[in-house]
């Protein structure tokens, strides 16, 4: 995590500066109990906070009580936590005596503290907060007492390097949450047991969604099975379907690229860790058709040159000369730059797999000539992206190697810009009422000064230029956000969905993002009104994420449950009895549904229909058509829902008549 700058740390929530303030707490009954303990960082983080310690003594969940017990006589006693601002001297004799996040001096020095210090930027306060005898280098902020910090709880341990870096020391990291009162805390751990019982991985594999062969395709790369392909297929009808009453048209592009797409891109040599490697193979193609011509004019440069050379030491045996000619010299010359010229030109090419779609789309924008009457153009695609997120991370279906993007990006001019980044939220709004999603927020990361030319593109007046319009559109539009510094892409301010599902857990849905840096980088232009070309802006969207992410999140939101339109098993047909007549009555029904490309099987086996019943609840299919003799007679199919139970007879037309209208109209 990288260190919090002064006006970062002045925009913490009143739960992030609790939170802050618990990991103090912590640390200081850490303290009590391992006075030997060196301290690093301990932020607040979006689910509480941990703190990062080396400790000869291994904490584990064990220690958890003895922990909690002092941390709290600690809340009992009421500190006060007391800022000091002290000089970069000071700071630094103190961590030398093993005074800072400790209780008293140690003779020996806190030595991580020492180096964070020592990296403090020259001109920025130094500052202590203190609690009792605890004393602790921290630029804040805190809540005013220990006291107000009573309802926490540690959950659990892990490893991590000092500064993220496997270089340096592996530490431990005890994490824990804290909330104002002990009924929030109670009812986030409540929100977690249920968050287990819904846990993706743990439905798909019970449903048959997805399945991840770690042995033979690899980790973070899920194989769809039949029913996990029917959710695919119908978010991505979904998205078509909208993104074409939104005038978006529709592309595919390659699953990889040379790696000059990327350089170009600014992607390499900066997003390199998060790429596979180079893929290396024979040069072909222009480059190497280039290579032959550069050999060839090698070939009839040396010949010359070897005339020319020739000739000038018969003219000097003649004449007695003994200095160059001007000839040789410009062939030498040349011949030289030749050779350089093919040595740049490697005998390998390398591709990439394909990261990010942008580049790609980037491409075809550059493949045709626009004009400011083709402007805004939107081209969509559901591309195959694949990213190596370290092994550590991958997390079934939320943190994968190989993922579906629901992308698209907006080619438009400044003036078309606020209607087209409105459209786009407009369309996020529309999946949120779709999907029953009542909680979000647009997290909106904007630049930061410091980090013009170096994590940013150096473009200030573009950066302000562009924070500004997208500011100001979720302003007019009345969309819910807050404004984080310092998080922006790295070519334009961005767009962070956070999502709540129903029982409260939090996701990161998807991502826009404003592009006023790379179109220029390809080349991008259109020929305006008066003739003259310009780089037309780039909205970056992706409104339902990624297919992994997004189904992820559904299969928890859902429980597995979906709705009708959305489920993998939507009708299942069941027989009491298995009576010719009866079956043939009900293999109609199921042949009339699946002919309206409703994904309905049929039961028509002898057990009883008990039975049957709780199989297709097991299954979670939606719609149980439940028939019996005097069904037959009368025309009627006894309706169940899975989880409800059955809710009447009706007419066997009135009933399909009212699935084909809940999948049409995608009813929740």
């Amino acid at each position: 995590m990288e260190r919090k700058t002064l006006d970062q740390r002045a925009q913490m929530t009143d739960l992030e500066r609790l939170r802050h303030s618990a990991a103090h707490v912590m640390a200081t009954a850490i303290a009590k109990l391992w006075p030997d303990a060196q301290f690093a960082a301990g932020p607040p983080v979006d689910d509480g906070f941990y703190y990062d310690v080396e400790l000869q003594h291994r904490i584990s969940p064990e220690d958890f009580p003895a922990i909690e017990a002092e941390m709290k006589k600690i809340s009992k006693e009421n500190q006060v936590f007391e800022k000091v601002v002290v000089t970069r001297e000071q700071a630094l004799a103190d961590a030398q005596s093993g005074r800072l996040a400790a209780l008293a001096p140690r003779g020996v020095p806190s030595k991580f503290k020492l180096d964070i210090v020592q990296n403090i930027p020259e001109g920025e306060p130094i500052s202590y907060f203190k609690n009792g005898d605890f004393i602790d280098l921290c630029a804040g902020p805190h809540v005013m007492r220990t006291g107000n910090v009573s309802a926490f709880k540690l959950t659990h341990v892990a490893s991590a390097y000092y500064k993220g870096d496997e270089k340096n020391p592996q530490l431990q990291r005890i994490y824990g949450t804290a909330f104002k009162n002990k009924t929030e805390l109670e009812a986030y751990f409540k929100m977690l047991e249920e968050a287990k019982r819904r846990d993706h991985r743990k439905i798909g594999a019970e449903m048959g969604l997805f399945a991840i062969d770690t042995e033979y395709v690899g980790p973070g790369m899920p194989l769809w099975l039949p029913k996990g392909t029917a959710l695919v297929e119908e978010l991505e009808k979904l998205a078509k379907e909208t993104e074409f009453a939104a005038g978006y048209v529709r592309v595919k592009t390659p699953h990889l690229a040379r790696a000059k797409m990327y350089t170009t891109s600014g992607h390499l040599p900066y997003y390199a860790e998060s790429m596979f490697p180079a893929i290396e193979l024979p040069l072909e193609g222009h480059l190497l058709e280039q290579k032959k011509i550069l050999r060839n004019e090698l070939r009839s440069c040396e010949a010359k040159l070897e005339l020319a050379q020739d000739d000038l030491q018969s003219k000097i045996q003649k004449a007695g000369q003994v200095e160059a000619g001007d000839l040789v010299n410009s062939l030498q010359t040349r011949c030289q730059e030749i050779r350089l010229e093919i040595s740049k030109v490697s005998s390998t090419a390398f591709y990439y797999l394909k990261a990010m779609n942008c580049p790609h789309h980037h491409r075809i924008f550059a493949a045709e000539p626009h004009s400011y009457r083709d402007l805004p153009l939107r081209l969509a695609e559901y591309g195959t992206c694949y990213r190596y997120e370290q092994s550590g991370e991958l997390f079934g279906l939320m943190r994968v190697r190989s993922l579906n993007m629901n992308d698209a990006h907006i080619y438009c001019t400044q003036e078309q810009f606020a209607s087209e980044f409105n459209a786009v939220n407009e369309m996020y709004l529309k999946y949120f009422k779709i999907f029953g999603i009542e909680k979000y927020v647009m997290r909106f990361s904007t630049h930061s000064q410091e980090g013009l030319g170096k994590k940013y593109v150096n473009e200030p007046a573009l950066w302000k230029q562009t924070e500004d319009m997208v500011r100001q559109v979720l302003i007019d539009s009345k969309i819910n956000y807050v404004e984080v510094p310092n998080e922006a892409a790295f070519y334009g301010p961005k767009i962070d969905v956070q999502v709540w599902s129903v029982i409260g857990r939090e996701f990161t849905l998807a991502t826009n993002q404003v592009d006023f840096a790379v179109p220029a980088k390809f080349g991008l232009v259109y020929k305006d009104r008066d003739n003259s070309e310009k780089t037309p802006l780039c909205i970056h969207r992706a409104p339902l994420g990624t297919h992994e992410r997004f189904i992820g999140f559904l299969i928890e939101h859902y429980a597995g449950n979906f709705p009708l339109w959305l489920a993998p098993d939507q009708v299942r047909v069941l027989t009491i009895g298995d009576e010719p007549p009866l079956v043939d009555y009900a293999k109609a029904i199921v042949q009339e549904l699946r002919a309206n490309m409703v994904r309905a099987e049929g039961d028509f086996g002898t057990d009883k229909i008990n039975g049957k019943i709780q199989r297709a609840e097991n299954a979670k299919v939606h719609t149980m058509l439940v028939i019996g003799p005097r069904d037959m007679e009368a025309g009627n199919v006894s309706v169940r829902l899975h989880g409800k139970g059955n809710v009447g007879a009706k007419s066997k037309a009135e009933v399909v008549a009212d699935i084909l209208t809940s999948i049409r109209e995608r009813r929740a």
